[in-house]
């Protein structure tokens, strides 16, 4: 029988593991040295030398951030309604609505002129998803943001390393947020980074990831606890280490699907944006569903939908919504494998598997 080819696969190694039994042997497990050299070092690499605040998830990041940055109930965000629920959800917790937009058919991402059509006078912030690695239109949303007044959040929770006009992403917002959940570029097991552009919202994230208080039992306001552990952070470490190595070898994987799929659309980058491939997403227009069984069921490829379900239509949400691109994207994309485990067999099983399905659906 031959071996599926895995939709993603999380690569933890030898150093990986010595890392988390450093930790365990110094009997320091909770958030402590290793979070503070964590976020300093995520800083450094990915979002040039912002301050880094680490939290316990990605949605925990998102929460805490438009918390610190004053977003509240009576307060709108604009947010897309194509991307996993997590996005709505933490400005939801907040007691601010999320207002959906539609996406920019190209690269699935925040439509700058559906954010402005958006805008009412309780809109505070617009959040964009920098979807499957590649950014959203940060110039054009910054446009829209300068001329009513509003803050940008970014959700980069798929996009560590990815660029937009030659400036990291995780640099344009008041926060950004990026996830350490197992299969993103890199991971920390579980856990969230936020990169922070000024000192106030900082020291407020910081002071709500832990029971409200910097220094023990001066709790200075109501708070929770999404701490990041000294074990997380660890792992963390050391794959900030390989994060750019395994972002060139998922480019270079994008670059062979590129120039060989037939029968489906391959993605397409924008002048302005470098792609790190959290996903490699295709776009089948006829039965993408039976298409993605039959790679999975006849092929071993294995594939993943993201997202079937528009925010908008979920129970959790249900609104009513004229949202056509984002609809159409939900019916149509499919991401294929493209993490830094694929062999050269494995690219070569992806084409041909892709080609056959797509001619026998012809």
């Amino acid at each position: 029988m031959v071996q599926p080819i895995p939709a993603a696969k999380p690569i933890i190694g030898q150093e990986e593991r010595e890392a988390v039994d450093r930790v365990m042997r110094s009997g320091m497990l909770a958030q402590g040295p290793e979070v503070a050299s964590f976020e300093q070092e995520f800083g450094a690499a990915l979002v040039s030398g912002r301050a880094c605040v680490a939290t316990n998830s990605g949605t925990s990041g998102l929460h805490l951030g438009l918390l610190a940055a004053g977003i509240g109930p009576g307060d709108e965000v604009i947010v897309p309604s194509f991307t996993f629920a997590a996005t709505a959800n933490s400005v939801a917790l907040t007691g601010a609505t999320p207002v959906f937009a539609d996406i920019e058919p190209t690269y699935f991402c925040l439509s700058p002129a559906a954010v402005e059509a958006a805008v009412t006078e309780k809109t505070k912030a617009i959040m964009p998803v920098h979807l499957f690695g590649h950014p959203a239109n940060l110039t054009e949303l910054q446009v829209v943001a300068d001329n009513h007044g509003l803050m940008i959040f970014e959700d980069a929770a798929q996009a560590h390393g990815a660029t937009w006009n030659g400036e990291q992403v995780g640099t344009f917002g008041e926060f950004a947020m990026f996830s350490l959940y197992p299969t993103k570029n890199m991971t920390s097991g579980e856990g969230g980074m936020n990169s922070v552009a000024n000192a106030d919202i900082e020291r407020r994230m910081r002071l709500l990831r832990n029971q409200g208080m910097l220094k023990q039992y001066e709790n200075e306001l109501v708070g929770v606890n999404n701490r990041m552990t000294d074990l997380h952070a660890a792992i963390g470490r050391v794959q900030l280490t390989k994060v750019a190595g395994w972002t060139k070898q998922r480019q270079e994987n994008a670059t062979f699907l590129d120039a060989n799929l037939r029968g489906v659309a391959v993605p397409t980058v924008a002048p302005e944006a470098t792609h790190v491939y959290h996903q490699y997403t295709i776009t089948v227009t006829e039965d993408r569903d039976g298409f993605a069984d039959a790679l999975r069921n006849e092929h071993g490829v294995g594939c993943g939908v993201y997202y079937p379900i528009p925010n908008h239509r979920l129970p959790s949400f249900k609104r009513e919504l004229d949202l056509p691109e984002t609809e159409k994207a939900a019916a149509e994309v499919l991401s294929l494998p493209v993490h830094p485990s694929l062999s050269e067999e494995d690219l070569d099983r992806i084409v041909t598997a892709v080609a056959t399905v797509a001619k026998a659906g012809a």
